[in-house]
Order: C-alpha cells, then structure tokens, then sequence
C-alpha cells in the first residue's frame, strides 16, 4: 500500500493505537525508573511512581526533561542503558555552556530509523528520492 511505511501501525484503529501508546508509555516509564537514578529521583520530586502511569492522560504527572538536566549531568549522568551499549553520541557544540551530551543504543538508532523513514514517507518520499540534511 503506498503512501505508508509500516500501514500495520500507521492504518491501526485508533483503539489499537491508543492501547499500544499505553503500553509503550508504561513500558518506558517503569524502564526509566529502574535504570536511571536521575529519573528515580525526578519521579520522587513530582510524587510520582511508575504504576500511577496508566492511561496516556497520565502523562501529564510526568516531570519534564529540561536541556539543564543535560549540562549538570555531563557527560552520562542521564544514561539510561550502560555505557557499553551505547554505540553513537550526540554531542552539542556547548557554545552556550557545557556540551549536551545524549547517547544511543542500537535499538535506539533502529527507533529513530524507523521513526524517520515513516516521517519522510508521509511527506511523499520514498526510496528513489535523494534528501541533502545541511547544518549550520
């Protein structure tokens, strides 16, 4: 089917969807809990426990992620998998500070690939078409 790049999820009911959004918010929310100290103590600020996620709504009791969080925990501070599965970083210039440092596993990368390739087919794209990213 054209125009889609994975129509199983982009073509799912909206019911479907929304419980397999949960699930995923659930999932990460309990992975970021158990895995980064960071986090732990952020949910601790906002009364917040990783079973009181239970519906999208929920989101809402979440703390925010600020770029501050970023620099004070420079370099890994935030990390949520073990360095030895990180296998890219991101580092920001630090012109206005301390660099962000972010890292990604493999399964990240297969994420953001995934997330991507359906982004630019919605826009028309496909697998003949050339795209040129230019920084500043």
């Amino acid at each position: 089917m054209s125009g889609y790049w994975d129509p199983h999820i982009e073509r799912m009911p909206l019911e479907d969807l929304h419980s397999l959004q949960e699930d995923r918010l659930k999932f990460i929310v309990r992975y970021v809990y158990d895995h980064s100290a960071f986090y732990r103590q952020r949910f601790k600020e906002a009364g917040v426990m990783p079973e009181d996620i239970k519906t999208l709504a929920d989101v809402a009791k979440l703390p925010f992620t600020k770029k501050v969080d970023l620099r004070d925990n420079y370099p890994t501070g935030m990390f949520s998998a073990p360095k030895n599965q990180v296998v890219r970083y991101h580092v920001s210039s630090g012109t206005t500070g301390k660099p962000t440092v972010v890292g990604y596993t493999r399964g990240d990368i297969e994420t953001w690939s995934e997330s991507l390739a359906r982004a630019l087919t919605s826009l028309g794209l496909s697998r003949d078409d050339v795209v040129q990213v230019g920084y500043g």
